[in-house]
């Protein structure tokens, strides 16, 4: 009798075993379902944004690089030309030439990112230069940039006609940004502020001269230094051009480049 009542309750003990094994894998069947329909889900709305997007995910960056290259390299056919001459760097010390290769490295990225980008000439620019080794230390891929690097002076290698050599100590005011000039920016970084560096440069060659209308759309406005400058880092005068190309709104341009710390505010403008 005792034999029977043992028996009676190892089976009883099996068998609630045997339930808590069903129960429990009957749980994770239900877990694991609602984990499958979690990513399932979430692949979906993954698919249907790259559908929206009209690009697909997994080659977003690479169709991106792709495009980028494909407008540079139009601009190099058909869009406006920008010049910028790097024959003046000997008289910059190491200092001024990182703070150049800097502002070069800013001015290549707003090109890329441009609706409508210029094609870019470094001019008067050796590879065996300091600069350009200063380049290539600061800037990740400049060998591969997309613009062109030529030894010859921009005096030499346009004809002298199309150029307009942007300068703050020129007497005329650009009005507008033409398929058919060539932009030239002085590559010049002076913390001792040499005036007319560049201005005189361009009369030298009887090549036209123009400056920023900060003066025709822009005033000074009052600080406790009272300073006030025209004068901009080659990158940020590219952002004002480019601006003005995509919008022909010279205040937008200038306001895009022209920083509050050189004194200048719009005209009408409440900052």
């Amino acid at each position: 009798m005792k034999m029977d009542s043992l028996k009676a309750s190892s089976f009883c003990r099996l068998m609630w075993n045997k339930n808590v094994q069903r129960k429990q894998r009957h749980w994770e069947r239900i877990v694991a379902a609602k984990k499958s329909g979690r990513k399932q889900e979430k692949e979906r709305k993954k698919a249907n944004r790259s559908e929206n997007s009209g690009i697909c995910t997994q080659h977003s960056k690479r169709f991106l690089r792709a495009l980028t290259k494909e407008k540079l390299l139009e601009a190099k056919h058909s869009g406006p030309r920008l010049c910028i001459d790097l024959s003046m760097t000997h008289h910059m010390s190491k200092k001024e030439m990182s703070r150049l290769a800097g502002q070069i490295r800013r001015l290549y990225g707003s090109n890329k990112k441009a609706d409508k980008p210029f094609w870019i000439c470094l001019t008067g620019f050796t590879i065996d230069s300091p600069l350009y080794e200063e380049c290539l230390r600061m800037n990740d891929g400049f060998s591969s940039y997309l613009l062109d690097i030529v030894e010859e002076d921009c005096f030499s290698l346009f004809p002298l006609e199309t150029l307009v050599y942007l300068t703050p100590d020129s007497e005329h005011a650009l009005e507008d940004v033409v398929l058919n000039r060539v932009y030239v920016l002085g590559g010049l970084v002076d913390e001792s502020i040499q005036k007319k560096v560049t201005f005189q440069k361009a009369q030298e060659h009887s090549v036209k001269t123009a400056r920023l209308p900060i003066q025709e759309y822009m005033v000074r406005r009052q600080n406790e230094k009272n300073y006030h400058s025209e004068i901009l880092a080659i990158n940020q005068v590219f952002d004002i051009l480019s601006t003005y190309f995509d919008t022909h709104n010279w205040p937008k341009a200038l306001k895009k480049g022209v920083s509050p710390g050189k004194g200048y505010v719009l005209q009408n403008s409440e900052e």
